[in-house]
This record gives structure tokens, sequence and C-alpha cells, in this order.
């Protein structure tokens, strides 16, 4: 589509050339010859770009750029004036004119001011349709399912959304903090400011700190230049620290300091800045056993949790497999090109048996990996993973041979152990990594 350029100008030799130079270049081309003629056009059609002489019969070109500013602020107007008139085009830049041309006006000049101007409202207009395509994309009613269980945590989420308290998500892996982070952020008063997620553990600790506060140039070997960190980067919006239970002590008294002061202070830097930085952090880890043996400090534990949200497993919330279901072969289908409609009974049946304990992500996986597979419209049982199948046979065998809580244990741990990561293998005995890697000692159970 051809961009659309409106030129205001009383001399009709001058806008006549310019309209045939632009026309040339492959814009589609309107004049006028006065500010309320050019006022009439604007209202009747679209137009990406504006060019104004600053001096016009009856009103004049900068009366002309602050009421089409008012009415259509995201239109560029490029002013032309003359060489003695230069306190004028200052007073055109201040009430939003985008650049100005001084006459004789140079074609080249003019045409490059012009290029920058349509790339900039590209640029503006892209970003607009960004932020509206995100803002969607973590709307509440996105986030899945009508069990009681998540609906709790949706109508928690509505309520704090705008608070400036600093929260904590707490919840396995797999359930979906940062998708509830991200939904409080862009359904906050804070939506157009930055999200900035950090994971705790994905940062080496060498870098950690500089990848947070910045630098300044020389302030370790290898700062060849000043950098700004992920804090100054977020300046106004929100901090999603995501395994905050990982961060090592000394970077949780920095980080309580920024709690604390909203301060940050790069490193090697003698100047502190001020931030203003609503935090959202995310652990799946007992932090308060972490305070009892010393792993985490208390003072940040009280600072973080002003807000707690316990995120359910999906475990709590199977009523919500069917509308998961639905949503990923939906997601996926359109992603991998392919005609998937749904899934069969059988199947669906296998994974409301499961215990899902890497939770949603598990499932996301395991759906995404089902329409890679399958040749047919329909995701069947055969597209499932082998320890999906075995579950019914596997809780059949441990609930009808008499057993005692050990037998169990270590029958629960050979059996599965191929199937599952330790972490998940904890997790669904209800016990720490630490409990298992003991009995593992204990009974001497390697993994093979």
């Amino acid at each position: 589509m051809q961009e659309r350029i409106l030129i205001i100008e009383d001399e009709a030799t001058l806008a006549s050339s310019l309209k045939r130079v632009f026309q040339k270049e492959g814009y589609e081309v309107t004049t006028a010859a006065n500010a309320e003629d050019g006022l009439s056009l604007l209202e009747e059609g679209f137009y990406d770009l504006v060019i104004s002489d600053i001096v016009l019969p009856g009103m004049s070109g900068i009366e002309f750029l602050k009421r089409l500013h008012e009415r259509q602020p995201e239109i560029a107007v490029i002013i032309i004036t003359a060489y003695g008139s230069m306190e004028t085009a200052v007073e055109a830049l201040r009430a939003g004119a985008y650049d100005y041309v001084v006459k004789p006006v140079l074609h080249e000049e003019i045409k490059q001011i012009i290029r920058n101007a349509l790339k900039q409202n590209a640029l503006k207009t892209e970003n607009i349709l960004l932020k509206k395509q995100i803002e969607k994309e973590y709307d509440f009613s996105n986030i899945i399912g009508s069990s009681p269980a998540i609906q709790k945590i949706m109508n928690e989420i509505k309520k704090v959304a705008n608070a400036k308290n600093n929260m904590l998500l707490l919840g396995e892996t797999g359930t979906g903090k940062e998708l509830i982070a991200r939904a409080i952020h862009y359904n906050s008063n804070r939506a157009a400011l930055p999200f900035i997620p950090i994971n705790c553990t994905a940062i080496p600790e060498t870098l950690m700190e500089s990848e947070l506060f910045g630098h300044v140039k020389g302030a370790f070997t290898g700062a060849v230049t000043s950098k700004k960190g992920l804090f100054e980067e977020a300046h106004s919006g929100t901090v999603f620290l995501d395994e905050i239970g990982d961060l090592s002590l000394t970077l949780q008294a920095k980080l309580l300091r920024v709690l604390e002061d909203q301060e940050i202070r790069p490193v090697g830097s003698t100047r502190s800045i001020k931030v203003d930085l609503r935090f959202v952090c995310a652990t799946n880890r007992n932090l308060q056993e972490f305070v009892r043996e010393g792993k985490f400090r208390e003072d940040l534990f009280y600072r973080i949790n002003a807000i707690t949200l316990n995120i359910p497993p999906l475990r709590d919330r199977m009523e919500d497999i069917d509308e998961l279901v639905s949503y990923f072969i939906s997601k996926y289908a359109v992603d991998s090109g392919k005609q998937v409609a749904g899934i069969d009974q059988k199947a669906l049946e296998y994974l409301k048996l499961y215990s899902w304990p890497g939770n949603i992500r598990e499932l996301q996986n395991i759906i995404e990996r089902a329409i890679l597979i399958t040749e047919s419209d329909t995701i069947t049982s055969e597209h499932l993973p082998e320890n999906i199948m075995q579950k019914k046979e596997r809780n059949s065998f441990l609930m009808d041979t008499p057993m005692s809580i050990d037998e169990y244990t270590q029958s629960f741990i050979l059996k599965n152990q191929s199937s599952y990561t330790e972490q998940e293998l904890a997790q669904m005995l209800g016990i720490t990594r630490k409990a298992l890697w003991e009995k593992r000692k204990r009974w001497n159970l390697s993994r093979k």
C-alpha cells in the first residue's frame, strides 16, 4: 500500500514541485493551500505524514500543528520555514514537529527526512501492535482452566495486580509461575512499562551482580564499556525473579538493599541510581525451611512475600485437563501446519490418570510431541509416551501387592527412575531431593 503524504503550502510552485518529487518516490500525495483545508482533508482520510509551511494564510503552521496533535498525535509533521525564522522552527519542534527544512527546500534533504520519519512511524505502529498482542496474550482470560483451584488464584490476582507490594509466587516446576507474573504485570497500571524476567539459576554467579546492577567501564577485567543492568532497564516496571531460592547469600544482601532503598549501584561505581521497581519473585523451594537452615535471609524473605500466591499443581486441578489439552492442540496444530482436530477418549483418560510431576509444562510438551508424530487428525494413545500409558498398570501393581512403606518407596523408585528426573521422583514421593539421595544410599539403589 502506498504511503500517503499531505503537503500544506500556499506557494503553488513549491507545492507542485514537491508533489512531483514525492510521487516519483512512490508516495501518494495530496496538497492544500491553507491549514483549514489541510485539517478538513485529515478528517476525511488517513495520512502517514504531513509537510506544512510555517507561514500560511489564515491559521499559522504552529496553530495547525497544535490542533493536529490534539486530534491525531501519531502523525509525523515536517515544517518548512524561511532562513530568518529559526526561532519559529524551534517553537514548532517544541510543539511536536518531527523535523524542519529551510527554504529553499533541497529535494534530497527532504526526501531523506521523510524516509526517516516514515520508518520511525512504522516502528511506532509495530510497537503498538506488539504491545496489544502481548496484552492480549497475557490477558486473564488466557489463563486456561475453570477449576475452583485456578479460579481462586485468578480472583486473588485481579485483586493485587495494581498493588505496589512485592509478591511471591509459590509452586512446583511447570505450574506456570512466569505466566502468572506476566498476567499480573500486563493487567496492572505498569503494563506499558518494562517487564524483565530473570532466572536466578540461568546466570552464572560470577556474572549475576553485573547483570542485575550493571557496571562502569574498567570495573573488572573485560569491562571495556559501561553497561546498564537489568534493574535499571526495568525502571518503573516489574522485575520477575524466578527461582529466587537459588540466589546466593551475598546477592540476597544486595537485593535486600534494593528493596529497602529503591536504589542500585553499578559494579565499580560510587554513585547510586534511584529506581522504581515492583518485584514478583517465584520459587519451587520451601523458603521457610531455607531460612531455618541459614540458606535464605529472613529479612529478605519477609520483604518479598508481602503478597503470597500459591500456584496449584496440575494434579490439584485435573478437571482442567480437557481445556488445557484442547488449547495446546489448537496452538501446536497451527504452529506445525497440521489439521489435528482433537484427542480420542481413551488417550484423554490416560492423561487424566497421570500424576503430572512436571505439571502444565509436561502436558504442553506431550501434546506438542503427539502432534508432531501423528499422521491423522486425532491424537490417540499410541501417540503418548510409554510412562503415561503404564500409569494404570503401575498403580495396580503397587496397590495390590502388600508392602511396607519402605518397600513401596523402593519399588516406586526402581520402576520410575528411567522415566523421571530426581526432582520429579522426589516431588511424587513428597520428599526432598536430599531425602531421596539418602534413601538411595541407605538401600544401595544406584540410578542406572
